[in-house]
């Protein structure tokens, strides 16, 4: 694992002993985007099962169940990371549905096993406006990602 920081371990503290949500408040807290999400693959559905919204809102419906096809994470199954700070002028995703909806994404998988193994979902920062990720946090989410599977057990 890389060397891990001061806010690793803050997420690690938060993961072990309030939970997901928390633990995504704390990966969240220093990203300009106003989410950060685990959806779970199922059947080809991604089905959000912990989101984190700086303004604190409802989950909205569009964003509770995603058909995989239409999803961004598909592209971080497909490629093992996908990221974009502005998905309206990103020509990779001509024509796809959220292009402009979902403006900034930046999504890691979540593994069977610590870091390997089967895709069962995707840990992603997200916004519908436009925004960049900064080296470090994208590092960070990468390393939280491999811890996220036990979490999603416990519910």
């Amino acid at each position: 694992m890389p060397t891990r920081s001061a806010r690793f371990d803050a997420f690690y503290a938060a993961l072990a002993d309030e939970g997901l949500s928390q633990a995504l408040a704390v990966l969240n807290r220093n990203v300009p985007h106003r989410y950060t999400a685990v959806y779970r693959l199922e059947d080809a559905m991604l089905h959000n099962h912990s989101l984190f919204d700086k303004l604190g809102a409802v989950l909205p419906d569009d964003l509770a169940s995603v058909p995989l096809g239409i999803s961004f994470c598909q592209f971080v199954l497909r490629d093992g990371v996908f990221s974009t700070s502005d998905s309206g002028s990103d020509g990779r995703l001509a024509g796809h549905p959220y292009q402009g909806v979902v403006v900034a994404y930046t999504g890691v998988p979540i593994t069977e096993q610590f870091g390997a193994g089967e895709v069962i979902g995707t840990l992603c920062h997200f916004d519908s406006c436009s925004q960049r990720l900064e080296a470090a946090e994208f590092e960070l989410l990468q390393q939280a990602a491999k811890l996220i599977r036990p979490a999603m057990i416990r519910g």
